[in-house]
């Protein structure tokens, strides 16, 4: 009676799962700064439509971190307000937070079946 050795081999693909990973990141990234940024144009102050028209977003792969905002000089002051009583609208802030769970979800759907 003998006995028998088998091999066993072992491979990483841990590399693979990083890169999908980032790639599913990524798309949910672009989803999010695509609707908070159109929800924080459709919310914005429009006087000459110039502001609700700048606001785009900026995905940020580096810092797993999607930017949404507007390069309108007047823009923090109809964001925040300003010291002489105009109170501020909070566009941006709540394109960013309005469909947080929505954000949620659509980051657990990439995960899934991305």
């Amino acid at each position: 009676m003998g006995i028998e050795v088998k091999s066993v081999k072992i491979e990483s693909h841990s590399a693979e799962v990083i890169e999908d990973m980032k790639g599913k990141l990524h798309n949910w990234l672009e989803a999010v700064g695509l609707d908070a940024s159109s929800t924080a144009a459709s919310v914005a102050p429009v006087d000459t439509g110039r502001l609700k028209n700048s606001i785009s977003y900026q995905v940020v792969d580096a810092e797993n971190s999607v930017y949404i905002g507007t390069n309108v000089e007047y823009a923090p002051y109809q964001e925040f307000g300003t010291s002489r009583g105009v109170a501020g609208k909070h566009f941006i802030q709540f394109g960013a937070t309005a469909h947080a769970d929505e954000y949620k979800n659509l980051l657990e759907n990439e995960l899934k079946n991305g």
